[in-house]
């Protein structure tokens, strides 16, 4: 075969791209058709991978997460709830979770969250090394444990420090884990006096931390995804708050007011920036 001139090359690659491109407007329509992973080679036939239903599911899943759409997330993963494939499985426990945030009724909410937890922990049976899946074990054992009272949240905490430096230990640089680390932290190095005393009745050494360690947590989750969470943003202020450096408060608190309010968290970060912010005597042209 010869060598092409320009001319030819170039009218080549448009008859290429014609053929080519209508292929994926198709699979967009169609999330559960057979879908195969091609890897094109010079001179040589790479191997075809066929992606299973399971992995479209989670293809399809992750779309509708990045898109924000919450119920539509949790009704499409909820057909799914009897699965056997923990990928699945976190991801549906997340869809409740983020439900439950979303949900006005108190009582509709402990049972999002409620519902959440017993599909991680079936996820966590089915594969011990998930990391998504310890960091919402951890998540939702928390959230549970608020229904549950302060001596039940505060004897769960060790389990979920646990299960978040598993989650940590395999993936270091997923921002949600360090950023839950942080939280723990934080919680634990504000904790009130009357709480203090419960957890000291409760344990010989009661789970202990301060605000630097808990600071240390968030900043780095903010160097593994900057803007990835408005309440990382929030806490970091509230960090630099109880640090007494309030240039820094400042800075992270102005940024979580200003971040947008795609999600729950969103606007609780939101909220609670601009409280804060007032508190300060900063003068905000922003007063939504």
């Amino acid at each position: 075969m010869g060598v092409l001139g320009r001319s030819q090359r170039k009218e080549s690659y448009k008859q290429f791209k014609k053929i080519q491109y209508p292929l994926f407007p198709v699979l967009a329509f169609q999330p559960f058709a057979t879908v195969h992973a091609l890897s094109f080679g010079f001179g040589k036939k790479e191997e075809v991978k066929e992606l299973t239903k399971e992995e479209l599911v989670v293809i399809e899943a992750d779309k509708i997460y990045t898109a924000n759409e919450i119920l539509k997330l949790y009704d499409f993963l909820i057909q799914y709830k009897d699965c056997q494939n923990d990928e699945i499985l976190w991801r549906l426990a997340r869809a409740a979770s983020d439900k439950g945030k979303l949900v006005q009724n108190t009582n509709e909410k402990k049972a999002c969250f409620f519902e959440a937890f017993e599909y991680v922990k079936k996820a966590l049976e089915l594969n011990d090394n998930n990391f998504a899946s310890h960091k919402w074990y951890a998540i939702l054992l928390d959230y549970t444990a608020e229904y549950e009272g302060t001596k039940k949240r505060i004897s769960n905490a060790f389990h979920v420090k646990e299960h978040l430096k598993r989650a940590n230990e395999l993936n270091p640089k997923d921002a949600t884990s360090l950023y839950s680390l942080g939280y723990w932290c934080f919680l634990f190095a504000d904790m009130p006096w009357y709480m203090r005393q419960i957890a000291s009745a409760l344990f010989a050494s009661p789970p202990t931390s301060t605000y630097e360690e808990a600071l240390a947590y968030f900043e780095k989750a903010e160097e593994a995804d900057p803007n990835f969470y408005s309440m990382n943003l929030l806490m970091l202020g509230k960090t630099y708050l109880r640090l007494k450096n309030h240039n820094m408060a400042l800075k992270y608190l102005t940024r979580a007011k200003d971040q947008p309010l795609n999600k729950p968290d969103d606007e609780k970060a939101h909220k609670e920036a601009l409280e804060l912010l007032k508190s300060m005597g900063v003068k905000l042209k922003d007063q939504q």
